[in-house]
């Protein structure tokens, strides 16, 4: 998913939402699972989505070029000591 189609899916949600069709549980879950599908289905040649989870420290998933990056990054983003945490590709390589 692109990010146009990303932003035209998370607008529709929230016309649903003020329209009265939808709740904001479900606008809630319908906003999350569309930054979800986007998250691993990013496309961009020089970087990806990774997941880092650090030891102690709540996990990021993030854009960088590769697993160092990632973590050198997460450890930023989540104030916490990265150097051992377990990085995953989410999104699919091209």
């Amino acid at each position: 998913m692109d990010r146009i189609a990303a932003l035209r899916n998370v607008e529709d949600a929230l016309a649903a939402f003020e329209r009265g069709e939808r709740d904001l549980a479900s606008t809630e879950e319908r906003v999350q699972a569309v930054l979800r599908s986007y998250a691993t289905e990013y496309e961009d040649g020089a970087t990806a989505v990774y997941r880092v989870e650090p030891v102690d420290g709540r996990p990021a998933v993030l854009v960088a070029a590769g697993p160092a990056e990632a973590r050198e990054r997460a450890a930023e983003l989540v104030d916490a000591d990265c150097q051992h945490a377990d990085v995953e590709r989410l999104s699919e390589p091209e």
